[in-house]
């Protein structure tokens, strides 16, 4: 991957993450180009092209880490953000794969079965708890909650079948990449 497809495919992602954590257009710019500036000079240091999105996201982070940190002109006039928000507890890039990935559940969860459909996504869409979806079935609460369970375990398969993607230590979505067009 080149840095002219880097930014093709990756520039407006990330510029509107910066765009969230920086008052300053201007400078979510510099800062954009000096992220792909250390992409393509650490390019070397990627081991695993399918995690190439979470590993350009981390350097995304670590460079806001690091404008912050930066005694400089721009923190006289912006309030500096918890600097923990940014790095380990960031969900931003993270809400954006959620985000993406949201578009295909809707489908699967239409494939599943319909007495496991219809527990994911009252449980796991619309927040319903799983006593209450209970009550309101007529079922009892450890119906509900093997129901749920098989859809998650059915969805996880779908999604297997449909892309490859990488958590993090707290089962979170830092990257992915499409198998097909499936979603």
């Amino acid at each position: 991957m080149n840095i002219k497809q880097i930014w093709n495919d990756y520039g407006n992602l990330l510029r509107g993450f910066l765009l969230s954590k920086v008052n300053d257009p201007e400078d979510a710019e510099d800062l954009l180009q000096e992220i792909l500036i250390k992409t393509h000079k650490n390019m070397g240091s990627l081991k695993d092209p399918k995690k190439f999105k979470g590993w350009l996201f981390q350097i995304a982070r670590n460079t806001l880490i690091d404008y912050y940190r930066k005694p400089s002109k721009y923190l006289s006039t912006q309030s500096l953000p918890e600097l923990a928000e940014i790095s380990e507890e960031s969900t931003e890039a993270q809400e954006i794969l959620r985000l993406e990935l949201s578009q295909c559940i809707k489908p699967f969860i239409e494939n599943l079965p319909k007495i496991y459909g219809e527990a994911v996504e009252a449980i796991d869409l619309q927040g319903i708890s799983q006593k209450e979806l209970a009550k309101e079935m007529g079922l009892s609460h450890s119906t509900v909650k093997s129901r749920v369970q098989r859809g998650r375990q059915k969805l996880a398969e779908f999604f297997q079948e449909c892309c490859t993607y990488e958590l993090d230590v707290r089962g979170n979505i830092i990257g992915y990449e499409a198998k097909s067009k499936c979603c």
